[in-house]
């Protein structure tokens, strides 16, 4: 697994690109669970924070990682 894009040195795109890549819908909700592990929302509005530059990867997981 690559790690997460650092905001000082990377652009919007660049963690967009990065949010989708790691966390694909599959569109088969019952096998892939992703829905359920960031609390219902698609990832990239889970990670809107992470992906505008306001907190970094780290920060966000935390809401959702146990």
């Amino acid at each position: 697994m690559m790690a997460a894009p650092e905001i000082n040195s990377s652009s919007e795109e660049d963690r967009r690109k990065y949010i989708k890549k790691m966390y694909p819908c599959i569109a088969d909700c019952d096998m892939c669970g992703l829905c359920t592990v960031f609390h219902g929302k698609d990832p990239e509005l889970a990670y809107d924070d992470y992906i505008l530059g306001k907190r970094s990867f780290e920060e966000v997981n935390k809401e959702f990682v146990v």
